[in-house]
């Protein structure tokens, strides 16, 4: 069985990867403590479950993730959000300064102080897997010194406008790239766009990010906020578009 190890980076980073894993405990018949709930009318509930959890004691599956922020404020909406418990609590890792909107504190101070707690946490989840196949950033691990198999990858999930998901997002792939050079490395990252912008200074967070990405990065999954809300604005018709909706 090959699996996928899932990185998420960032408010909006974490935001997307908390709907996520709600998608996939529904898709797998898994309940908010980590129990399987499944009808036990489709083989592949279980047959496939370990791509993305790992079995715990009890029978328990937790998932395969990681989560990082550069302040505590997300990880705490998502560990008292209905699905908070399911996910391993020494993989939550986090910082108490955040970085304020800036790419170069996450890059090279705030985020450079955390990388290595976030690195540790990667490879014990790269190593507990018989067949590493993917990581949300996206990326794909390997190395001769490891015992991840040649197939072996990764996937990380972060914005391109905050300072952590873009500053951290891509210091945490290039550290990756280094460890583990010839893995292919993919990445889902959310574009900022003027008419839905946050912050003046998204424009060149973005910018610093997509050098990183076109350097370390062999695929690049572009989520565009601009067309994301056009859809929930024209198609779904809705008037304020939240996280629920944006980014899915």
């Amino acid at each position: 069985m090959r699996e996928i190890l899932h990185i998420q980076g960032g408010q909006c980073g974490n935001q997307i990867g908390s709907k996520f894993w709600e998608v996939i405990c529904d898709e797998h018949g898994v309940d908010p403590t980590g129990r399987y709930q499944g009808d036990g009318s489709s083989d592949l509930q279980l047959e496939r479950i370990n791509v993305y959890y790992n079995e715990a004691s009890g029978g328990r599956y937790v998932p395969r993730a990681v989560l990082m922020d550069l302040e505590p404020g997300t990880m705490d909406s998502i560990r008292s959000g209905r699905y908070g418990q399911i996910f391993r609590p020494d993989n939550f890792v986090f910082g108490q300064s955040g970085a304020g909107n800036n790419w170069a504190k996450g890059h090279y101070t705030e985020g450079a102080e955390l990388i290595d707690s976030v690195l540790d946490v990667v490879r014990k989840e790269a190593e507990n897997c018989d067949c590493l196949q993917g990581s949300s950033v996206l990326v794909q691990l390997q190395s001769s010194t490891s015992n991840i198999s040649e197939k072996s990858n990764a996937k990380v999930c972060h914005s391109l406008g905050g300072g952590t998901g873009s500053g951290m997002g891509t210091l945490l792939i290039s550290k990756i790239r280094e460890e583990y050079p010839d893995r292919m490395m993919l990445t889902f990252s959310v574009f900022p766009s003027p008419k839905v912008s946050d912050t003046v200074v998204e424009p060149y967070n973005a910018t610093l990010s997509v050098h990183q990405l076109v350097e370390n990065a062999d695929e690049c999954m572009v989520l565009d906020n601009e067309a994301l809300y056009d859809i929930c604005f024209r198609t779904l018709k809705l008037s304020t578009p939240s996280c629920k909706y944006s980014y899915i």
